[in-house]
Formats: C-alpha cells, structure tokens, sequence
C-alpha cells in the first residue's frame, strides 16, 4: 500500500521484492529524529513547531486518505491506522515524513497483495494500532477511517505541547 503514496511527507518506497527467500523493502534513506525522540529530549516542544509538524503530517494524511487509482480515477483512499510519535519523522531540513504503513488499509475498492500478505491483521474487528493513540472506534475494533487518523494525530499534538500521552492507560 505504502508504495502507492508518492507525497513530500510521507516516506517514498521504492521497491519491494524477494531475494533468495528475504523479503526486502527499498525505501527513502532519512536523517533526523522522530517525534518521539525530539519530545524526549526536550520535554515538550514550541507551540509553533507543534503545529508545524502537525501541519506536515496533516498534509500527508490528507494525500494518503484522499488516494485515487491512477488507471479508473476511483477513489481508494488509504488510512494509515497507527498514527504515533514513533511514526511521525523529522528531517535535519524539518521536512516531516510518516513512516511504517505496516497496518495502512485501503479505505474501499480493491483488495492489495498487501491486503493479503497481513491476513487476518487487517479484518474487520481486529484491534490494531498503538495504545494510547487509538481512536475510540479502533478500540473497539470497528473499522477505521480517516478520522481516525485525525485522531491520532491530535494525541500526538497534545504530547508535543505537554511532554505528556494524552492517554496513560496500556488498554
């Protein structure tokens, strides 16, 4: 799925194959820090610099959910599921990029080879994603859309200004 989305702030993947029985996934090389890290190491972070990587992340989001297959125009729409500090990037240019669509799920139409190599991971009522920036429907294990991801994001804003998880809880 992840290498359908060509966008400034999501992480470009270029390839994916088999070698002698490895998989493999040749991806955009990247230096910086996740958002995690950042908060870590600052304890929380500017109101303004918040905002802009959320607004980057935002952007991404909104490319990624708004999707269209090239070949019919329809629209497919992929949601990233497991929005998190872990999976928001900062580069040393400040460009934002999401990370690891692992869990990403196309929002209607087709079903993907990537659909059918996660299995069961991705049907309906399996709970996926990182506790504590989980939308309430995922939680409960009904499908995911993108406010959801809004969601998501909106917890990550949250710990950027406070340097704390908007939810402590493990479940």
């Amino acid at each position: 799925i992840a290498a359908r989305l060509s966008h400034r702030n999501i992480c470009e993947v270029f390839d994916l194959g088999e070698v002698d029985g490895e998989l493999y996934m040749a991806m955009e090389y990247l230096r910086g820090a996740s958002v995690r890290k950042i908060v870590r190491r600052t304890g929380r972070l500017s109101p303004a610099l918040a905002v802009a990587i959320v607004d980057q992340a935002a952007r991404g989001l909104e490319h990624a959910h708004g999707l269209r297959d090239p070949h019919t125009g329809d629209h497919l729409g992929i949601v990233h599921r497991d929005v998190s500090p872990e999976n928001l990037f900062v580069t040393t240019d400040g460009t934002v990029k999401i990370l690891d669509f692992g869990l990403a799920k196309l929002m209607q139409g087709e079903t993907t080879s990537a659909d059918s190599l996660s299995g069961t991971m991705t049907q309906s009522g399996m709970i996926l994603g990182t506790v504590g920036y989980m939308s309430p429907e995922q939680a409960r294990g009904l499908p995911a859309g993108p406010a959801s991801d809004v969601f998501a994001l909106g917890c990550v804003l949250y710990e950027m200004l406070t340097g704390a998880r908007a939810f402590h809880r493990e479940t």
